[in-house]
């Protein structure tokens, strides 16, 4: 299954969704759900190699440097990179939904800014086109933290995109690791 090359534009207007309003970041979640959906469903890697739209964004970025691209590390393929990212991913959604909790609870402010790599802040207000204030201050909370996470790892993806093999991502996604992980374990 080939991936969809115009999926890519999925991953162009979730970000500027976020633009309009942040809270549009939570439909991140459904790229969280729906490659487990389909792992389960079909016990293959579905999403990876046909419905991924931040492999096509990718794809797309990396064939405009494709004559200067190197090999992908052997690192990342073999070695434990994968399971660093995999590390990292589960560090990250532990802080957001603690931190949420936390906000829910009135224990902590809600964060209102982004953030690179969980920790580094983005100095700067996003610009919001569509206030929303409606939301309880958690669920702002949580979008920005999203957001905040999708971007980090978006733009780790295009970097080793524009410096390595167009999907150089997709070797140390965590998603996929999680996928190779469950496929592994079904043909036991």
């Amino acid at each position: 299954m080939k991936n969809h090359k115009l999926l890519f534009i999925f991953t162009l207007l979730y970000f500027g969704l976020g633009f309009l309003n942040i809270h549009f970041a939570l439909l991140g979640l459904i790229c969280m759900a729906l490659p487990l959906i389909l792992l389960f469903k079909d016990k293959k890697k579905t999403w990876c190699q046909g419905y991924c739209p931040r492999a096509s964004l990718y794809t797309k970025c990396g064939k405009t440097t494709s004559k200067f691209s190197r090999k992908t590390p052997s690192f990342f393929i073999k070695g434990n990179m994968k399971w660093i990212m995999l590390g990292y991913f589960i560090v990250s959604l532990s802080i957001i939904i603690i931190s949420t909790v936390k906000v829910y609870s009135g224990a902590n402010q809600p964060m209102t800014y982004l953030r690179f790599l969980i920790a580094i802040p983005i100095k700067g207000e996003m610009p919001q086109l569509f206030h929303m204030d409606y939301f309880a201050p958690w669920i702002t909370h949580l979008s920005y933290r999203f957001y905040s996470m999708m971007m980090t790892t978006t733009t780790l993806g295009l970097v080793l995109a524009l410096f390595y093999k167009p999907r150089t991502w997709c070797t140390i996604c965590p998603i996929a690791t999680i996928s190779d992980s469950y496929i592994k374990s079904t043909k036991k």
